[in-house]
């Protein structure tokens, strides 16, 4: 339950940061380009948020079972 909870509040944070920077371009243009760049800076934000969170997984089961692999004797 732990993880599940750390893995959604990590793709809330990519997502904030990403809105946050998406709106801060489009806000360089316009206030309608600084809504639209805050939602699309979100959606890539939160996108990234789950690879990089599917990606931390996968890295530590991957060493969980290199320790587990006996390794050949010289």
């Amino acid at each position: 339950m732990r993880e599940r909870i750390q893995r959604v509040l990590g793709r809330a944070r990519y997502a904030a940061i990403g809105a946050g920077i998406g709106a801060g371009i489009g806000g360089l243009v316009s206030r309608n380009a600084a809504s639209t760049g805050g939602a699309i800076g979100g959606l890539i934000g939160a996108a990234v948020g789950e690879t990089r969170a599917n990606a931390d997984t996968v890295i530590a089961e991957f060493r969980e079972r290199r320790k587990e692999i006996p390794l050949p004797e010289k």
